[in-house]
């Protein structure tokens, strides 16, 4: 009889990795889940009122909003990416549309990206190798998509000292690579 289907984590292993280089900890983080929120044409009042009440913020261009539940990453006009705790919200579209109903698309993304969390005392040291976006002047709470080793990812800035990456799944070990190679040469 065959072996039954087990899960791995973007990187390949069992159970999501964290690696410490000098002051820098990069950790995979696997417990979130994500979907896309696209308002649909002539909705786009409807969308904000629905989410006021769910308490699923929808924060302006270059940022990210925390709520009790969801946080939302702005990803262009009428579009965001909603994140949740996989532990309660694992097929996190089933439980988005009939919030929504007609108003918006929504798609799951959970599996389309990985998701590192990086914490360092001078985290703009470390992105400067990495990406031209000034991490200085980005206040917590700011969010961008930039180009990190030929790889279109998101960079959310949730703390001082804690930044997020969300990259292609595909593409984790690529970036995981970039990461700890900056940080080995920044710290």
């Amino acid at each position: 009889m065959a072996n039954p289907l087990k899960s791995l984590t973007p990187l390949g292993h069992d159970a999501p990795i964290t690696e410490t280089i000098g002051a820098v900890t990069i950790t995979e983080n696997t417990g979130t889940a994500l979907a896309s929120l696209a308002a649909r044409l002539g909705y786009e009042v409807e969308v904000a009122s629905i989410a006021q009440t769910a308490a699923i913020p929808l924060p302006g261009p270059g940022r990210i909003e925390f709520a009790e539940t969801y946080a939302a990453i702005w990803l262009g006009p009428e579009q965001w990416m909603i994140e949740a705790p996989f532990a309660t919200h694992e097929d996190i579209t089933a439980i988005l549309k009939p919030i929504f109903t007609e108003t918006a698309s929504i798609t799951e993304q959970t599996d389309a990206w990985v998701r590192f969390d990086i914490t360092a005392p001078d985290l703009p040291a470390l992105f400067e190798r990495l990406f031209n976006y000034d991490l200085r002047r980005a206040g917590v709470g700011a969010a961008t998509r930039t180009v990190i080793d030929h790889l279109g990812c998101y960079v959310i800035r949730r703390a001082d000292t804690e930044v997020s990456i969300l990259g292609p799944r595909s593409s984790a070990h690529s970036l995981h690579h970039a990461l700890t190679t900056a940080a080995k040469a920044t710290f």
